[in-house]
């Protein structure tokens, strides 16, 4: 398996990868330092995506088996526009949520020509499995996620030391809620929201991950903000 080192939970060096993916300095990613309504109203609008860190349990595992299961069961709605792809590069969870954050906002955001509008336009018609194993090929994304890794806060773990947290995203597609987990074998379909409620609508499926495992408290979000 191809192994990266992971991207920190930090606005300042997300930003810096996107900055070299093509994405306007007008998007951004900002902190989203408490889920209560006073501390949302901080939030920079519009926010086209909200990014979770949280912790893998047993607890959170378990939950993920029984909602595929339910899923696979009884099916659900799903847009042909949500784009989405397997994550096949170890220690990629966070790239992979930034780049489906702003590939579903593309329209939105305005990419400029670089590595990952070039990666989208030649994924388009791809299915989410090649599209993981693409970028595991994909040298001009590698570098720039390598550039950005080592510049956090902390010390970056060994690339081949296993996380215990993992990232992904939430983007509003056709008026629905998407949370795209490049662990899982399809995207989850929340339910119905709109562009001036995502934000609130985001938070509720959020408040979910954190209420099933209570006791735990390594979570952290931030939002794709701007233009």
């Amino acid at each position: 398996m191809v192994r990266w080192l992971p991207l920190e939970s930090n606005p300042e060096v997300m930003n810096k990868f996107m900055a070299g993916m093509g994405v306007p300095s007008s998007v951004a990613i900002n902190d989203v330092i408490g889920l209560d309504a006073e501390l949302l109203s901080m939030v920079p609008n519009p926010v086209h995506a909200l990014l979770l860190l949280y912790p893998l349990t047993d607890v959170s595992e378990q939950f993920a088996k029984k909602q595929e299961a339910e899923i696979d069961d009884k099916g659900q709605e799903m847009s042909s526009k949500v784009y989405y792809m397997k994550q096949f590069v170890g220690n990629a969870c966070g790239t992979v949520a930034l780049m489906h954050a702003v590939a579903n906002n593309a329209d939105k955001i305005g990419l400029s020509d670089g590595a990952l509008k070039t990666f989208l336009s030649r994924t388009a018609d791809m299915n989410p499995e090649e599209r993981g194993h693409e970028l595991e090929k994909d040298e001009s994304i590698s570098a720039v996620h390598e550039e950005c890794a080592g510049e956090g806060q902390t010390p970056a773990p060994d690339r081949d030391q296993k996380l215990d947290t993992h990232f992904i995203a939430f983007v509003n597609v056709d008026g629905n809620i998407y949370e795209l987990d490049g662990r899982k074998k399809y995207p989850i379909n929340h339910g119905a929201t709109t562009d001036a409620t995502f934000l609130q609508d985001g938070v509720k499926v959020l408040r979910g991950f954190m209420e099933r495992d209570s006791a735990e408290t390594r979570f952290a979000v931030v939002a794709l903000t701007g233009q």
